[in-house]
């Protein structure tokens, strides 16, 4: 246990200072500060020396150059059992420092922020913080180093507990987080500046993402462990920033399955809902209201909706919640539920069913209107001994967009199922093929070997309603054998990306049954 003398406080974030160092000052603590955050603590009325005044040096360079100085490193990294460093402390008039409060300049806020300037990049590259808290970090026997607000707390009580003393153990903890928080910062000084001119796929890849509360309960199965991580600066609505207002904690499974159907509900504009069970699109709709859309969604599938996960992109009215946990001619349960918002009736209708809904997980996703979706942000997938990486895969047509190719061009409603159509098929596993009318997901077939099982999955389930509807394919037909199994089911419009050698022959077969095909120029494998 090391008692806490003196600290020197410097940082960013601000979040929670006031108070952190007012608990300090409590417990006898001198405080040393630098520019804004001296004049923020001086302003709540805490006595601070400021650095240039315990240097004896001004800060210059327009601050650049302030605690870069032996009187602060030397406080810092001195090994207060040796004799020798002593003595050079008191020969130079160093005192020890037992504390550091710094968080580093947001490089990584700043880059994220839309035509950020490169010059204005390279002033948010900190200097002096990284330096600080590796000397303290290093020396953490004697040093104890706070990064982060979420860390005052942790800090406070323990002192409160040791009378104003921190423990070995902490120190360490403390440490350890230092270390991963300026190997991370480093990495991405050096992926954006390199990608100013190298690839965005640099030579080595560090990944750094925060732990989202405990361990999960288990994996994809009960005898695998697991956790989940956010990335820091992720700020696109998504699964990982969701805030949950009630429910059962979430699995592993819930996560993956939850973050499909938001990515297929952020692909419209118009009202939708998705219903995903094992990471596939079991129902989705479209529609000018949300309810309809729900309507259309729920009807595509309901056996195999039965525990899946739903997402809507509009917020959750009473009348919404009512139809979701309506009774019907077949079970209904979902695990999950996701929502830009919900009202508060409507939330109370969710999570009182007397069927599910204490166990109910629901999700507030916030806005979704114009979602920057397209953040440099990579798809990174584990192998055995190492791991993939791409970008992810927001295009959805190819330049052409939609391009007609048969003898009989679809009508303007087969052009509407069509656009709906290839908009879902995205979202399904390969090899895909999905069957779609008056924007109704109608059935799938995902995840086989062969396009034509795929195609004959679809038929199965889509039975009769199959007559006038519009198929999609993820990837080109190599041979006419889909078209011929997509005549036999009844459907009259086709898309799919087109560049297939044998195109022709595919075309040639849409022309026999009186098929309209289109090409999109862009295939969407999901693997």
């Amino acid at each position: 246990m090391r008692k806490v003398e003196r600290a020197l406080v410097s940082v960013s974030d601000k979040t929670g200072l006031v108070e952190f160092v007012k608990g300090l000052v409590e417990f006898g603590v001198e405080i040393i500060s630098t520019g804004g955050t001296a004049k923020k603590l001086g302003q709540a009325g805490i006595d601070v020396t400021e650095i240039s005044d315990y240097t004896g040096f001004p800060e210059m360079m327009d601050g650049r150059v302030k605690t870069l100085h032996p009187k602060v490193h030397g406080g810092l990294l001195a090994v207060r059992d040796n004799p020798q460093h002593l003595r050079v402390m008191e020969e130079n008039d160093i005192k020890p420092i037992a504390m550091v409060v710094v968080n580093l300049y947001p490089f990584e806020q700043t880059i994220a922020k839309e035509g950020v300037e490169f010059g204005e990049a390279i002033e948010q590259i900190d200097i002096g913080g990284p330096s600080m808290v590796r000397s303290a970090a290093k020396n953490h026997k004697y040093v104890t180093v706070v990064t982060r607000p979420s860390q005052y707390a942790k800090v406070l009580d323990e002192m409160k507990t040791g009378g104003g003393e921190v423990s070995d153990e902490l120190n360490r903890e403390l440490a350890v987080e230092v270390f991963r928080l300026t190997s991370h910062y480093d990495n991405a000084i050096a992926t954006y500046i390199g990608g100013q001119t190298d690839t965005q796929f640099p030579q080595t890849l560090s990944l750094r993402f925060e732990k989202v509360g405990d361990n999960l309960r288990y994996g994809e199965n009960s005898h695998q462990a697991a956790a989940f991580y956010r990335l820091p600066t992720a700020s696109e609505p998504s699964v990982s920033t969701a805030e949950m207002l009630s429910g059962k904690p979430i699995s592993y499974n819930n996560i993956l399955d939850a973050d499909g159907a938001l990515e297929l509900v952020k692909e419209f504009a118009r009202p939708a809902v998705a219903i995903i069970k094992h990471t596939n699109p079991a129902g989705c709709g479209t529609a000018d209201d949300i309810h309809q859309a729900f309507e259309r969604a729920y009807s595509g599938d309901p056996v195999s909706e039965f525990g899946g996960i739903i997402a809507v992109n509009r917020s959750v009215d009473v009348q919404l919640a009512k139809q979701i946990v309506k009774k019907r001619n077949w079970p209904v349960f979902y695990e999950v539920i996701m929502a830009p918002d919900y009202e508060d009736e409507a939330l109370e209708v969710l999570t009182t069913s007397k069927r599910w809904g204490a166990d109910l997980r629901v999700l507030k996703i916030g806005n979704l209107e114009n979602v920057k979706r397209d953040q440099c942000e990579l798809n990174v997938r584990s192998v055995v001994g190492g791991l993939i990486t791409q970008t992810r895969d927001l295009s959805l047509y190819g330049e052409a967009g939609l391009k007609p190719v048969s003898k009989r061009q679809p009508t303007p409603a087969e052009t509407a199922d069509l656009n709906f159509a290839w908009t879902v098929c995205k979202h399904v596993k390969s090899n895909a093929i999905l069957f779609a009318k008056d924007q109704t997901l109608l059935s799938m077939g995902p995840g086989q070997p062969s396009r034509v099982d795929s195609t004959i999955i679809a038929a199965r389930k889509a039975g009769e309603k199959a007559n006038g509807a519009a198929l999609a394919s993820d990837a080109f037909f190599p041979f006419p054998d889909v078209v011929e199994k997509a005549a036999e089911a009844g459907i009259t419009a086709i898309v799919q990306p087109g560049g297939s050698k044998n195109d022709q022959a595919s075309i040639d077969a849409a022309a026999k049954h009186n098929i309209a095909m289109v090409f999109t120029g862009v295939r969407h494998f999901r693997h």
